[in-house]
C-alpha cells in the first residue's frame, strides 16, 4: 500500500457501542469526513500503528476499516483500539494517528468469541511489529506534536476544525 504511513485526525465520534460493552475491547470512532478521505490504496482490513489522543502520550493501536462483516454493518468505519487503559470516554477529543501497517483483511467469523480471540491476536501482532526501528521513529513524529501546537495556538472550535481536515501525509 503506497500510502503508507498514513496520517490522520479527527473527533472521536459514538460509534455502535459494541467495543466495550460486548468484545471487552474500546474503540475511538471517526467521523465520515475522516473515512471518506481514505485514499483507494488503502482496502479494509485491520491495520496498526501509533494514536494520540488530544495532547496525551502516543501508544500503540490497532484499527479496523471496513464494514464489520460480523455485526453486517451497512456504513464503512474506522475504529482504532488504543493499546492503553484510559480512565473515561473521550469522545469529543481529537485523535491523531498514523497506520504503519497491514495485519489482515477483514472477515466475518462463526462466534463473538471467535472475533474477539482475533481481535487479540492482531493486539498482539501490533505490539510486536511497533517495536521494529522503522515503525518506533514514527512514534516521535512532528504530526503528533502538530496536534498540540495547534490545539493551543486556535481556539477550540478552529483547532477542532483544522484538525477534522488535516487527512493524509
Amino acid at each position: 500500500m503506497k500510502s503508507l504511513p498514513y496520517f490522520c485526525r479527527g473527533e472521536v465520534i459514538r460509534g455502535f457501542g459494541r467495543g466495550s460493552k460486548e468484545l471487552g475491547i474500546p474503540t475511538a470512532n471517526f467521523p465520515d469526513s475522516v473515512v471518506d478521505n481514505l485514499p483507494a490504496d488503502i482496502s479494509t482490513g485491520i491495520y496498526y500503528g501509533w494514536a494520540c489522543v488530544g495532547n496525551g502520550d502516543v501508544f500503540k493501536m490497532v484499527m479496523s476499516i471496513g464494514w464489520n462483516p460480523y455485526y453486517k454493518n451497512t456504513k464503512k468505519s474506522m475504529e482504532t483500539h488504543v493499546i492503553h487503559t484510559f480512565k473515561e470516554d473521550f469522545y469529543g477529543e481529537i485523535l491523531s494517528v498514523v497506520m504503519v501497517g497491514y495485519i489482515r483483511p477483514e472477515r466475518s467469523f462463526s462466534s463473538l468469541e471467535a472475533l474477539i480471540a482475533a481481535i487479540s491476536n492482531d493486539i498482539e501482532e501490533a505490539k510486536v511489529k511497533l517495536e521494529l526501528p522503522e515503525h518506533l521513529k514514527l512514534r516521535e513524529d512532528n504530526f503528533f506534536t502538530s496536534a498540540a501546537s495547534l490545539s493551543s495556538a486556535l481556539p477550540p472550535t478552529t483547532a477542532a476544525t483544522s484538525q477534522t481536515i488535516m487527512n493524509g501525509h
